[in-house]
């Protein structure tokens, strides 16, 4: 979202309150602006995430995927360059031809749905696991996001 958006949005708001005969002062506009910003898409009051626990959490991960620059593959790609890349893409990895068909690039929403449940979210991907906790993945696609390199 952007301010513009967040601005046009409280003043129709604020507009259509004053319509109904409401009485609309700073105090409620300011309370108005507040309810739009904390409702406006990509806004969440969940907690920020903890790259700390990130890595903790990527423990779990650490049996299938390495993280480093050189690292190898496992059962699962190494993860080194993730974010911005095209799922499927690295070379010398087999992957199902399910994420190799699937056209992903990967983004924090994007890893995030695929961690959330990969199999609804590509079906045939040969992953398995993952984190049902909103926070969890949040926590984890933090870390990534400093560890594994990429946008």
């Amino acid at each position: 979202w952007s301010s513009d958006v967040c601005s046009s949005d409280l003043m129709r708001r604020s507009a259509a309150l004053a319509a109904t005969g409401f009485p609309v002062s700073g105090r409620t506009i300011a309370a108005l602006f507040l309810v739009v910003v904390l409702l406006a898409p990509g806004s969440s009051p969940a907690m920020a995430a903890d790259v700390a626990r990130g890595e903790e959490l990527y423990r779990k991960c650490m049996s299938c995927h390495t993280i480093e620059a050189n690292g190898r593959n496992r059962a699962g790609p190494r993860l080194h360059g993730l974010f911005g890349r095209v799922a499927g893409s690295i070379a010398d990895y087999r992957y199902s031809e399910a994420l190799k068909g699937s056209g992903i690039i990967w983004t924090d929403q994007t890893l995030d749905a695929y961690l959330k449940d990969s199999e609804a979210f590509v079906p045939g991907t040969k992953m398995y696991g993952g984190l049902s906790q909103d926070q969890d993945r949040e926590d984890l696609i933090a870390y990534l996001r400093g560890a594994a390199g990429g946008l």
